[in-house]
């Protein structure tokens, strides 16, 4: 299919709107859940499970259809993720407890699963010949989804402040149904569109050699996570959470299942880089639904907290189109080493500017955004280039175990190292106010003490300044803790760089049609690497 074809250009748009929509619930579900921890009377790792069910269902659609979307049709796929993105945004609208807010947006992480299950493959099809470049263009929607619902969410919020008492309902519903704008046009865009057939599909690769490109290995993984996400699941419902132990036992009986079907581990490389991705959604995604409720805090603004998200996302939504140059020029692993390494600074700097002016604090945050701009994206890029005879499959599991990582481990465990932390300080500092404020919780990991937050109201005035002076603090200190994520990620880019040299460089993969324009800079031969 052309470039400048005009149903390519309608599909590239619908798929990027699409996106957009995603962003949308991410972005507008971080402005609102300080409204729904008072509202639903929320602890930090509950409102870091509603973060994490944003994201982990995800991982569950995107990977399943992933499965399937080349017979049903990539526009089945899309119609699934709108009539799922339409019930969600009234459920959650008019959720009336803790409960249906979490079905709702597990929903919606359905129908995020759906919509990306169908535009990676389509884009990577459609810009075969330029696959990073083009993906980092595409998933330039996720930033400027969050830039534009973040903006939007500020007027809703400073106009609902304006009316006062006679706006009806709840300021929180109105942000809410702002997920209705994206997910309206997105429909418009791809309704009654022919969506191209995939580049696996069309070279004639079999199916059962997309799944032996996976191979249990991959399918291990993916186990673990779905279980994990499933046992975070039943502790809504006030149910005990399933042991990590007894979860990583029980995932190899799928993957010992499918290994015996397939008798393929799966490519090496790509299992090493699914365990990346771990460290990558959490140091990306995971900071981001955080970043609102910390920054908001640090600062005494939800609004300066969303400006936060608001600011980091326009740099990534600018970088992302400049991606090509940049890989023409140091190969996609070394843009992930470098970004990884500025991400380190930017979070430690963040994290450590206790009390720091507004400025030195936007300073650390746009390092951040520089770091964190071309992660994902150019991750799937690679796993692309390496891998085409993987199809939809390799392509969009990569994508769902990050999402499933950060939202069953990473972005909870941020919200329990915040309990934690804030605990101990007020242990350490208020130990006599301590006694008064502390309860048992039952973390998806492991029993911790925190702090009830409906106790502290109760105390008096002054108590209350030290104590959300304390919390301010541990909030920040998060970031820096965080940090050590990108660290790792250097070191394992750095090794896989070495592992490429060892074997004549970085070399993209083509199954059809001519050689990739990258190819042109990063030595790339067709055929297929035995990584």
């Amino acid at each position: 299919m052309a470039d400048n074809n005009q149903s390519a250009r309608r599909l590239f748009l619908g798929c990027f709107v699409g996106l957009v929509a995603t962003a949308f619930a991410f972005a507008v579900r971080g402005a609102v859940l300080k409204d729904w921890a008072v509202q639903f009377d929320l602890s930090e790792e509950q409102k870091g499970i509603i973060n994490g069910v944003g994201l982990f269902p995800f991982a569950i659609s995107i990977i399943l259809l992933s499965l399937i979307v080349d017979r049903i049709g990539y526009g089945t796929t899309m119609a699934f993720a709108f009539c799922g993105h339409l019930v969600s945004a009234l459920l959650t609208i008019f959720a009336p407890n803790f409960q249906v807010l979490y079905i709702a947006t597990f929903i919606c992480a359905l129908s995020n699963g759906a919509i990306e299950a169908v535009i990676n493959p389509v884009v990577a099809t459609i810009h075969r010949d330029n696959k990073t470049h083009w993906l980092n263009i595409l998933h330039a929607g996720w930033p400027g989804g969050l830039v534009l619902a973040g903006l939007l969410s500020i007027a809703v919020t400073l106009g609902g402040a304006q009316m006062g008492a006679s706006l009806p309902g709840k300021l929180w519903q109105w942000q809410m149904a702002l997920l209705l704008l994206p997910i309206l046009v997105y429909g418009f865009l791809l309704f009654g569109q022919k969506f191209p057939q995939q580049e696996r599909v069309e070279a004639g690769i079999s199916y059962r050699t997309m799944l032996e490109e996976f191979g249990w290995g991959s399918a291990y993984i993916v186990s673990f996570l779905i279980l994990m996400g499933l046992s975070q699941l039943i502790t809504v419902f006030n149910l005990k959470p399933l042991d990590v132990k007894l979860v990583a036992g029980l995932a190899i009986v799928p993957a010992v299942a499918f290994g015996i079907v397939i008798r393929s581990f799966g490519r090496p490389m790509f299992v090493f880089l699914m365990l990346v991705m771990f460290l990558l959604a959490t140091t990306e995604l995971g900071t981001d639904g955080w970043i609102q409720d910390i920054m908001g805090s640090v600062l005494g603004s939800p609004i300066k907290g969303t400006f936060f998200l608001i600011y980091t996302s326009a740099i990534m939504f600018v970088l992302r189109f400049f991606a090509g140059p940049i890989v023409h020029r140091i190969s996609p692993l070394g843009l992930l080493a470098v970004s990884a390494a500025i991400a380190t600074g930017g979070l430690l700097w963040l994290g450590t500017a206790i009390n720091a002016s507004l400025f030195t604090l936007l300073a650390a945050a746009t390092l951040y955004g520089f770091g964190k701009t071309f992660f994902w994206p150019t991750t799937l890029g690679v796993v692309s280039e390496q891998y085409p005879r993987g199809g939809a499959l390799l392509l969009n599991a990569i994508s769902g175990v990050g999402m499933i990582a950060v939202g069953t481990i990473g972005g909870p465990a941020i919200g329990s190292m915040q309990d934690r932390s804030f605990n101990e300080a007020v242990l350490r500092e208020m130990p006599a106010v301590h006694a008064q404020l502390v309860k048992e919780t039952d973390g998806l990991f492991y029993k911790y003490q925190s702090i009830d937050p409906l106790l502290i109201a109760k105390q008096p005035e002054d108590v209350r300044e030290r104590i959300d002076a304390a919390q301010r603090v541990t909030k920040q200190q998060a970031l820096a803790k965080i940090a050590v994520l990108p660290a790792i990620m250097f070191v394992c880019y750095l090794i896989l760089i070495i592992y490429f040299k060892s074997r004549g460089g970085y070399k993209a993969q083509v199954l059809t049609g001519h050689a990739a324009d990258d190819e042109k800079f990063t030595g790339g031969v067709p055929g297929a690497m035995e990584a």
